[in-house]
C-alpha cells in the first residue's frame, strides 16, 4: 500500500528507521534494515515480505507486496536513514521474526567473539554459496542484523538459518597451531565448525567443545587468516570432499 510521501525529517516513520541503527532498537522493536534494491529483491525472492518501505520518487518497488507500506522519500532524507557512504534508493523495513530458523542441510559455522559484522555477514554470504548450512552466533558476536552484516551478506541472511545451537555431529575447531591438517578430517558426515576471532582464536571454553581441532596451512610467518576466509576455506573443503564421495 502506497502511502503519503514523507516531507520532514521528523517523520516518525524516518525517527523509527534511524533508531535501527542501533542495536537494542533492533532487539526491542524486532526489526531491521535493508538498503538497497539488491537486498529488497533478495528478501523478495526467499519470500519475505518486508513491513515498510522507504524509497526515493523514482526507485523501482513490486507493486505486489501486500501488508507492505510503501513510502515515498527524498534522497536528502532517506540519506539520513542510510548507513551506506552513496546513499541506498530505497530502505527495506523487515521482521526479525521473519527470518530463517530451521537448520537446513549438515553442515553449521559456530562463531565465538566475532565482533566484526561485515565478517559475520560475510560469513552468511559463504554458507549460502557453498552449503546449504546454518550459524550459531556465540557470545560476544556482532548482530548480523546490524546495516554492516546485512549488506556483507549479500541477501544471504533473508535463506541462512540463524539457529540457537548446533546439531549433533563432527564439531571442528580451528586453529593455527594445531597438529592436524584441514584436509585430513573427513567433512562428509554432519559437522559443526567453530572459529573464533582472528587474533585471540576461540576461547577455552569454547574450543573444549570440539572433537577435533585442526589447522589451514598457512605460512609461518602470517599473523592470522581472516575468520570469513577461514570459514569459506573450512566450507569449501567440506563441499570437495563431499562431492568427490558423491
Amino acid at each position: 500500500m502506497t502511502e503519503p510521501a514523507i516531507t520532514s525529517a521528523g517523520n516518525p516513520r524516518l525517527k523509527r528507521a534511524r533508531r535501527l541503527q542501533d542495536r537494542r532498537a533492533r532487539s526491542v522493536l524486532g526489526l531491521f534494515c535493508a538498503e538497497g534494491e539488491d537486498l529488497l529483491d533478495a528478501a523478495i525472492a526467499a519470500g519475505i515480505i518486508p513491513v515498510e518501505v522507504l524509497a526515493v520518487p523514482d526507485a523501482a518497488v513490486p507493486e505486489q507486496l501486500p501488508g507492505c507500506d510503501v513510502v515515498r522519500v527524498s534522497q536528502a532524507l532517506l540519506s539520513l536513514v542510510g548507513s551506506l557512504g552513496h546513499p541506498a534508493r530505497l530502505i527495506a523495513i523487515i521482521a526479525a521474526s521473519d527470518l530463517p530458523r530451521t537448520p537446513v542441510g549438515t553442515v553449521t559455522v559456530e562463531l565465538g567473539s566475532v565482533r566484526d559484522p561485515g565478517n559475520v555477514g560475510t560469513i552468511l554470504r559463504t554458507l549460502g554459496a557453498l552449503g546449504p548450512g546454518s550459524l550459531v552466533l556465540g557470545p560476544g558476536s556482532a548482530d548480523p542484523l546490524s546495516h554492516r552484516a546485512v549488506r556483507a551478506s549479500m541477501g544471504a541472511i533473508f535463506s541462512v538459518p540463524i539457529i540457537a545451537a548446533a546439531p549433533s555431529g563432527l564439531r571442528v575447531a580451528l586453529d593455527a597451531r594445531a597438529d592436524v591438517e584441514l584436509a585430513d578430517v573427513d567433512l562428509r558426515g554432519p559437522v559443526t565448525f567453530l572459529l573464533g576471532a582472528e587474533r585471540d582464536g576461540l576461547e577455552t571454553r569454547h574450543a573444549a567443545t570440539a572433537d577435533v581441532v585442526c589447522r589451514i596451512p598457512q605460512e609461518p610467518t602470517a599473523d592470522s587468516i581472516n575468520v570469513a576466509m577461514a570459514a569459506t576455506i573450512a566450507l569449501y573443503e567440506t563441499r570437495r570432499q563431499r562431492d568427490a564421495a558423491a
